[in-house]
């Protein structure tokens, strides 16, 4: 299975049997390689900020993909012409050729807001995305919280893709308290350097990780493929 990074918290899943794009904010993020093309079967939406919306409209009319989110954003999605499977925390799906369960974030969720008012678009959210014998945990945004422990004891976390960028997430060192609670196999890094607000050493979270856990950290730089 390959995984592709845009940058920020953009990512394509790519296998044999599916496509999936997880918060597509390509246009407009300034690290992601300039004219990207995906058509994915599925779209993964974590929250309604626009950073991680981002294109996710636009790819889902042109590719006739499903926006999957929580109930009110997938709404939200539907309302603007596109096909939505609406979910909520806790609620898990199986679509055939993956299954997505939906996790806790804390974090905001609203569309708008910088130059008027905002519409809350209900919970933020992570995902668990099982694709053929493979798990992997997008977090979303999200602060630390205790339930990660819970999330790790539950599930054989395969690659866990974290939030390092501090100010709106978690920074290195909560991410690194989450990777003691998830357990996973692997960590990637996200949502950091995009802009100069959210820098950090991707290198010090890594020397980090791997002097206190298990867990391999494998650095991505944005128009990245790797095999998981």
């Amino acid at each position: 299975m390959k995984l592709t990074y845009f940058g920020h918290s953009a990512f394509l899943l790519e296998s044999q049997q599916v496509t999936i794009a997880i918060d597509p904010f390509l246009s407009g993020n300034p690290v992601a390689p300039k004219n990207i093309n995906i058509k994915p079967d599925y779209i993964l939406v974590s929250h309604g900020h626009g950073d991680h919306v981002g294109d996710a409209l636009s790819i889902a009319k042109e590719s006739l993909a499903t926006i999957v989110s929580v109930f009110e954003l997938a709404n939200f999605c539907a309302r603007q012409g596109v096909k939505v499977h609406p979910m909520h925390l806790g609620g898990s799906h199986d679509f055939g050729s993956f299954k997505v369960k939906l996790t806790l974030a804390l974090h905001g969720n609203s569309t708008g807001g910088d130059q008027g008012p905002a519409e809350y678009l209900g919970n933020p959210c992570g995902f668990l995305i099982q694709v053929e014998d493979r798990l992997i945990y997008h977090a979303g945004d999200t602060g630390l919280f205790g339930d990660m422990k819970l999330i790790g004891d539950l599930n054989s976390i395969d690659t866990a893709l974290l939030p390092i960028g501090d100010n709106f997430t978690m920074g290195p060192e909560d991410a690194l308290e989450a990777v003691k609670m998830l357990n996973p196999r692997q960590v990637i890094p996200m949502h950091y350097n995009t802009w100069p607000l959210i820098n950090q050493d991707p290198i010090a979270f890594q020397r980090s990780v791997e002097q206190s856990t298990a867990a391999k950290v494998r650095i991505m730089q944005p128009g990245d493929t790797i095999e998981i």
